[in-house]
């Protein structure tokens, strides 16, 4: 039920996700009353692997999320997270409230052992490497060396599954890519990822280099990779809509542009946000995925999809077996 555009936007993608997937079963979970009339109208009552459940409240983008963990027991977002701690469902996504998402996440699904705080993973396009994953972006505003190194694990284990790469590189976002450059909080975090031979370390990135790095996996604390993602989006869309204006400022641009129109939108597709909607909620005992409040269909089936395959690849069971391992060795760094 949440989200900036309304309930129909979910029930669209999880028909085409449908469709992509004919072993996936989905349960919406909203109010009975408001959803009815277009699961009538799409013929959706009697459909095999789609099924409604019924939740009398729901959770607005502006509620406080404190309030939301408090007074919201019976809200779509703590319904949905509740089958998947029961063992109901395999993944949760929602386009809500993040904060409440998060919040009514790790009260319902737990942290996994050695994790203090799950974050918000997603990929960003990447001109070398086709996508790279970067985390957090918004769960946790102020990180300690420590939940950054669990971060570069969690995101490590991530991309090794779902990706399929050996020993991923993994950075560190910072004002310089010099050793000595950032706070203490990043250099000791830069030490012991150096020191763990579990971790393929390759060193700082500057924010200019987030879509030209070599890396695999971005690390940084919530506050500033919120800022980087949100200043790349808008600037994405300020070149869209200058290249727009250009190409209709005179007839000649329009006519050059009709011919150049169908190899822009070809070679930048890779580059579009609705490609890349779906930040994973990772270091929780269960899967959710966090999909943009204003995404359109195509875009919330794109959340769908990182959910089936973290479900096919068991990420948070991935996570835990390999965070037994690096923290282990970590702890023995630590005591030297």
């Amino acid at each position: 039920m949440g989200g900036d555009v309304g309930p129909h936007i979910p029930i669209l993608a999880a028909l085409k996700s449908l469709q992509l997937h004919p072993n996936l079963y989905v349960i919406i979970v909203g109010n009975r009353t408001q959803l009815l009339p277009f699961f009538k109208k799409n013929q959706l009552l009697e459909h095999p692997r789609l099924n409604l459940i019924h939740a009398d409240n729901e959770i607005s983008m502006e509620v406080n999320p404190v309030y939301a963990l408090r007074h919201t027991s019976d809200s779509s977002m703590h319904i949905a997270l509740k089958l998947v701690s029961q063992g109901k469902a395999d993944a949760c996504v929602s386009a809500g409230n993040t904060g409440a998402l998060m919040l009514l996440a790790k009260q319902a699904l737990k942290t996994l052992p050695g994790i203090s705080r799950p974050a918000l993973i997603s990929s960003i396009p990447n001109m070398h490497l086709g996508h790279t994953y970067m985390l957090d972006l918004g769960a946790n505003l102020q990180c300690d060396s420590q939940t950054l190194f669990n971060f570069a694990v969690m995101g490590s284990v991530l991309c090794e599954k779902v990706d399929q790469i050996n020993s991923p590189r993994v950075s560190i976002l910072n004002v310089g890519k010099e050793k000595n450059k950032g706070g203490d909080v990043i250099q000791r975090c830069a030490e012991l990822l150096k020191h763990t031979k579990h971790i393929n370390y390759a060193g700082f990135v500057e924010a200019n280099e987030l879509f030209t790095c070599r890396s695999n996996i971005i690390v940084t604390d919530g506050f500033s990779g919120n800022i980087a993602l949100k200043s790349c989006e808008g600037m994405g869309r300020v070149f869209s809509e200058q290249l727009d204006k250009a190409i209709n400022s005179s007839l000649y641009s329009k006519l050059l542009g009709k011919l150049l129109r169908p190899i822009l939108k070809k070679q930048l597709k890779h580059l579009h946000p609705d490609m890349y909607n779906g930040a994973s909620l990772i270091g929780l005992r269960g899967i959710v995925v966090k999909s943009h409040g204003s995404a359109n269909e195509i875009a919330f089936t794109c959340a769908i999809e990182h959910a089936i395959q973290e479900i096919q690849w068991q990420i948070p069971a991935s996570i835990s077996k390999k965070l037994e391992t690096v923290l282990s060795e970590r702890d023995g760094l630590l005591h030297e």
